[in-house]
């Protein structure tokens, strides 16, 4: 079993900026890639995402504004959050997607408890 620690985030003034923390707990495992969405009607929709390469992918509307960066030794991943908009607020949703030992190349996916962002103007 893996749980995601989230942390960061908060209540933040337009043009400010936040960022959010998520440790991944447990054992055996190799992290393929961490990330995180935010919920949409419906459906969550991927912000920011890195892989275990470093490669990283954006969301059009946070491209220029926000930077994922890992720790490897850590299993945690941090998003930078730099001139916020009252449209990011949000709830953000850490996930991973992870490797178990003695189980192949099944990927396994869990998800933090979400973090909540709120710009003001």
């Amino acid at each position: 079993q893996v749980q995601l620690v989230e942390s960061g985030g908060g209540s933040v003034q337009a043009g400010g900026s936040t960022k959010l923390a998520c440790t991944a707990i447990g054992t055996i495992f190799d992290v393929v890639r961490m990330g995180w969405y935010r919920q949409l009607v419906g459906r969550h929709e991927l912000v920011a995402q890195v892989m275990t390469n470093g490669t990283s992918k954006y969301a059009d509307s946070v491209k220029g504004r926000f930077t994922i960066t890992r720790d490897s030794a850590k299993k945690a991943a941090y998003l930078q959050m730099n001139d916020l908009e009252p449209e990011d607020s949000d709830i953000y949703y850490c996930n991973i997607v992870i490797h178990i030992h003695g189980m192949g190349s099944k990927e396994f996916r869990y998800w933090g408890q979400g973090t909540q962002v709120t710009v003001s103007s």
